[in-house]
Order: structure tokens, then C-alpha cells, then sequence
């Protein structure tokens, strides 16, 4: 049999990313997966833009120290550091669960899927705890 007569491959063309993307739900696991790698390029990306100046802005003396105080009243600044207080949050709670799954604790399924659960609720709670004081409810 020479090649020229072999049937040539089936080309599938009906693949609608729209459609993939409404119809596969992710699981919780899942979200909790990707939005730990996001929370964590947000520490990371955070730590020499933010992080390392206010702190360097902070020490150096009483007045700048002063000055950094009184301009966390914008609401765009305190927006961006609740983002970065929301990474922190999400990345440890998620990272204390994946510490839990190394040791093989909640491996099954549905204990797997009740501790993602939790992990989104209790950074969520948490952060909520400090937007609140951040915002000046309390």
C-alpha cells in the first residue's frame, strides 16, 4: 500500500472556545488552584514595587514615617494594598492546605472539595475583617 492512497487525517474544526468555556465548570479545587498562583505573582510582583519602598519610606525617618501614615487616606492606595492583603491572605490559607495534602490529610474527594471550600471563605472573611479596617467602619 503506497501512501498516496491512505485516507488523509479527519480535521476537526468545531471547536468553539466560547462554547468549551461556558459549558466546563471548574471545581473549587481548581479556582482555588489558579487563584493561588494569581495571589502569589501578586505578592511577588508586589514586593519590590510596594512592599520594599513603604518600608524603606517608613524607616527612614519619624516625619517620613508620619507622611506615609497620613497618605494612606487615598481610597485608589488603600484599594491596591487590600489587593495585595487579599493575595496574602488567599496564598496562605491555600498554602496551608496544599501543606495538609502533602501529609495526606483530606486526600478523598469530597474532603478535598469541602477544605477548597473553606479556604475561599475564610480569605474572603478575612480580607473582608481588614477592608473593613482599612476603610475606617470600625
Amino acid at each position: 500500500m503506497s501512501d498516496s492512497t491512505s485516507k488523509p487525517r479527519r480535521e476537526y474544526r468545531n471547536l468553539d472556545l466560547e462554547l468549551i468555556a461556558v459549558k466546563y465548570r471548574l471545581p473549587t479545587a481548581g479556582k482555588v488552584s489558579i487563584l493561588h498562583r494569581i495571589s502569589g505573582a501578586i505578592l511577588f510582583l508586589s514586593l519590590p514595587i510596594i512592599l520594599i519602598p513603604l518600608f524603606a519610606a517608613s524607616v527612614a525617618s519619624p516625619e517620613s514615617f508620619a507622611a506615609l501614615g497620613s497618605g494612606f487616606g487615598g481610597f485608589l492606595l488603600k484599594l491596591v494594598l487590600l489587593v495585595v492583603l487579599w493575595g496574602f491572605m488567599h496564598h496562605l490559607c491555600a498554602g496551608i492546605r496544599y501543606l495538609t495534602l502533602d501529609l495526606h490529610i483530606g486526600m478523598d474527594k469530597v474532603s478535598a472539595q469541602k477544605s477548597a471550600a473553606i479556604v475561599l471563605g475564610t480569605s474572603i472573611a478575612l480580607t473582608l475583617v481588614f477592608a473593613i479596617k482599612l476603610f475606617g467602619a470600625m
